[in-house]
Parts: C-alpha cells; sequence; structure tokens
C-alpha cells in the first residue's frame, strides 16, 4: 500500500474506493421503505418551501395520502399521487393510513381474489383506509361507510 501512495496512486486509490462504495450506497438507498402518511383531520396549506413565508401552492384536503421524501425541521416535504412535490407542516400529518382510489370503478371484493364476490365499487379519487397491508396484489381498505374489503393494490395509491 504504501508503494501505491509514494508513487502519486493516492487519487487512483480514491478513486477506486469511492467506485467500490458506489453500488453499497445505491443499495442502502433502495432498501429505505417509502413512508406514507396522510393530511391529518383539518386541512392544510401546501407550500413550494419549508415555512410560512414559502408560496402557498394550495390547500391539502383532510384525508389526503402522501409519500414522505424528507423531514427538516417542523417541515416534510412530500409527494401526492400525482407525483407533485411540496411542503407540508409535519404536524398536520398523521401516521393513518389512507389510499386514494386512481382508476374508474374499482371493484372492492370479500376476498383477496377476482374470484371472489364484489361487495362494493367505489369512483376515482376516493378515499380509503388501509387496514391491513399489500399481500399478493391485494390491499385491505376500508370505506368511510364501514364497508370493508379487498382491493387491487394496482387500484389505489398510497399503499405500496
Amino acid at each position: 500500500m504504501e508503494s501505491v501512495l509514494a508513487e502519486g496512486g493516492l487519487m487512483k486509490y480514491s478513486r477506486i474506493l469511492a467506485f467500490c462504495a458506489l453500488p453499497l450506497l445505491f443499495a442502502t438507498i433502495a432498501a429505505q421503505a417509502i413512508e406514507f402518511k396522510s393530511v391529518g383531520s383539518d386541512p392544510t396549506v401546501a407550500y413550494d418551501a419549508p415555512g410560512a413565508k414559502g408560496r402557498k401552492v394550495f390547500i391539502a384536503p383532510r384525508g389526503m395520502p402522501v409519500e414522505t421524501i424528507l423531514t427538516y425541521g417542523d417541515w416534510t416535504k412530500v409527494r401526492d399521487s400525482a407525483g407533485d412535490l411540496f411542503w407540508l407542516e409535519s404536524k398536520a400529518l398523521t401516521p393513518k393510513r389512507m389510499l386514494v382510489v386512481k382508476v374508474a370503478n374499482a371493484k372492492v371484493h370479500a376476498s383477496a381474489d377476482d374470484a371472489g364476490p364484489v361487495t362494493f365499487s367505489v369512483d376515482k379519487g376516493v378515499l380509503l383506509e388501509l387496514a391491513e397491508p399489500v399481500t399478493s396484489g391485494w390491499i385491505k381498505v376500508k370505506h368511510r361507510d364501514g364497508q370493508s374489503g379487498y382491493v387491487k393494490a394496482t387500484d389505489v395509491w398510497g399503499g405500496e
């Protein structure tokens, strides 16, 4: 090793180490779980920057599911179902998991199976509460009126 460093190989050695560390870095990033939260019981203002001095983008409705990207102090950068990024006050978010239906007329089945009876249908944009995580491409959900069942994971956003 001393001969590598003595011959001006320090730069080459540093590059080799950096190159070897890249796969580990990418594996670490890929291993981080996606975290979803929802806007709490009250609508909240979405900003383009982390702070009330930022530009107000829109009002995020209560129950809106969001993917958390970054937390910075009292603010959380989030992504919505359309892929738009914005900032919300962290205190406005709840860990309660809500999903938004992304297809027209999503079928909710009594069992996690296409052959299972359809218990109800849900229109695009309707919010459903996550009752159980994804299993075999199906998610157990609950509608605000109390009905529950299984919906295809591909028919909703926020349950990945």
